[in-house]
């Protein structure tokens, strides 16, 4: 795990509540993302077991606890992105899902003699990967795969994944499926930058949750050579703290704003960018807007201008605010 740069408590987020986390393969209930997870819920109880190699076993095991604890939001990675997406009838997040597990133990050379990752409580520290087991794990995947079948389901599909890809194939079921700058194995950034985000979401929904809107318009997000504006980014993970938080663009503008908005804002941005040549009928409580904000039905921001000269000005206000 490396250093908690990244890493930032949210005590008030999924409180009360329960997290079953469903390992990957070859890990155990002692990964790295299970302590993520109780460092950044402090109180909300994180659920987690050491699963069985077998695959029909490892999911009457998760069968039976969804049973017993009734998790509100299930997260998987890999192997247990797979098992996550078939616990159907709870809300889950199904991150670099291996929904083809068998075809990725085959290719990617993950038979025979195999060791853990991560400790187990049973204290083994090998196992064996046959064909017949090979088989077995293909049975279980070909049960996937079947949507409108109860809860929300996100699907987080890392860019640089040298091990899995299964968005087009996810995508196909799922309308929730979103790209993130990263590889296949989560790490602190991945996980507070892209996941937490969307248990944000999922924790609002469940809530009935309404924050208040920020609208920012996409001409104050970049300086004049088309790189992120200074401290951008830190504005950007702040509001989306305590703000429902959309980037505007003209409607010509599009095809410069999109593909900038997913290199640089990326997974927390997904389905928060208006495409429209009438911000003035967009309401909402706060626009970050370089044009004439008299019109606007929400507070204008007027972004360059003495009290908002950069994004640390536009910091400083919303921090005293309090997330009002």
């Amino acid at each position: 795990m490396e250093q908690n740069q990244y890493i930032k408590q949210f005590p008030d987020l999924m409180q009360g509540k329960k997290i079953m986390y469903v390992h990957g393969f070859g890990s155990s209930a002692q990964s790295g993302t299970v302590k993520r997870l109780r460092e950044v819920f402090p109180r909300t109880e994180i659920i987690a077991y050491d699963l069985p190699i077998e695959p029909h076993e490892a999911m009457t095991l998760l069968g039976d606890v969804c049973e017993q604890e009734h998790p509100d939001l299930i997260i998987g990675t890999s192997m247990g992105g797979m098992y996550t997406e078939q616990l159907y009838g709870f809300d889950r997040i199904c991150v670099n899902p291996a929904l083809r597990i068998a075809d990725t133990m085959t290719a990617h050379g993950l038979t025979g003699k195999q060791q853990f990752f991560n400790p187990r409580q049973d204290g083994i520290q090998e196992f064996y990967v046959d064909k017949p087991l090979v088989k077995r794990y293909r049975e279980v995947q070909e049960q996937g795969l079947r949507p409108n079948t109860g809860g929300v389901v996100y699907g987080l599909f890392g860019d640089e994944d040298e091990l899995v890809d299964s968005f087009d194939l996810f995508h196909e079921h799922y309308p929730q499926a979103i790209r993130f700058h990263g590889g296949h194995h989560i790490t602190d950034k991945t996980f507070m930058h892209y996941i937490v985000p969307v248990i944000r979401w999922i924790d609002d929904l469940q809530e009935h949750r309404q924050r208040p809107i920020v609208y920012i318009d996409f001409d104050t997000l970049a300086d004049s050579y088309g790189h992120p504006a200074s401290s951008m980014h830190k504005a950007f993970e702040l509001l989306i703290e305590h703000y429902q938080v959309f980037v505007v663009t003209p409607t010509d503008d599009a095809q410069q704003a999109k593909p900038w908005v997913e290199e640089h804002l990326n997974a927390p941005a997904w389905h928060h960018v208006v495409y429209t040549d009438r911000p003035d009928l967009l309401y909402g409580d706060y626009y970050v807007t370089r044009k004439k904000a008299d019109d606007l039905m929400a507070t204008g921001l007027a972004f360059g201008s003495d009290e908002f000269k950069t994004w640390e000005d536009v910091i400083v206000f919303f921090q005293r605010l309090g997330g009002q």
